[in-house]
């Protein structure tokens, strides 16, 4: 099992980043707040975590630990795959999750695009026994301020890779231009997680 990266990024995309290991590039499929982190040609460190299916080896990246061990144990839930558990942890961090699960508050679990109520539920019988089985860990910040020409690409592209319209992320985008427009710096996970809270209204 593959648990860890540590490399130079030599490739990036919304929802994704490839790291080479010395001549060795492996690619991973990210939330969009980690992927609008890392910065090309500079080091980076991914906590990971290799799905295995019959006709694929798929390896997931996140920023830290705590948020690998949050999209696996979503995953252990009945009916949910890691294309929805990515979209859990892109859209709660893993105290929000946390905070869900235990307080059993079903509107945040269905603000992630692919669960409805009925998955929600599930969600918090399957898994209010073993959420808090899982570390808090808070790591620290990863996410940098990106040139305003920049944000709303990587905005716009990462909820679409959630599976959102190029329509809806258009209007997502440009409720957050605001929050944009006062601070410059502003990190884009900062702004994607806007983003999504316009879109769960």
């Amino acid at each position: 099992m593959i648990a860890q990266l540590s490399g130079t990024v030599i490739a990036a995309g919304a929802t994704w980043v490839v790291v080479d290991l010395n001549g060795f590039g492996l690619r991973a499929q990210c939330t969009p707040a980690t992927a609008s982190a890392v910065r090309l040609g500079a080091p980076t460190t991914l906590a990971t975590s290799l799905v295995v299916r019959e006709d694929s080896l798929t390896l997931y990246g996140f920023a830290d630990a705590d948020e690998r061990d949050c999209f696996e144990l979503v995953q252990s839930a009945s009916g949910i795959g890691p294309k929805i558990a990515q979209a859990v942890v892109s859209v709660l961090s893993p105290d929000d999750l946390r905070a869900a699960i235990a307080s059993e508050n079903i509107p945040a679990l269905t603000k992630v695009p692919g669960i409805g109520v009925k998955g929600a539920q599930r969600l918090v019988i399957e898994l209010k026994d073993k959420i808090n089985t899982l570390a808090a860990i808070t790591g620290p910040a990863t996410s940098a301020g990106s040139a305003p020409a920049q944000w709303r690409d990587q905005v716009k592209g990462g909820l679409e890779g959630l599976g959102w319209s190029s329509r809806d992320a258009d209007k997502a985008c440009d409720a957050v231009a605001p929050l944009a427009d006062d601070d410059p710096a502003t990190p884009v996970a900062v702004l994607m997680r806007a983003a999504l809270r316009s879109l769960a209204k």
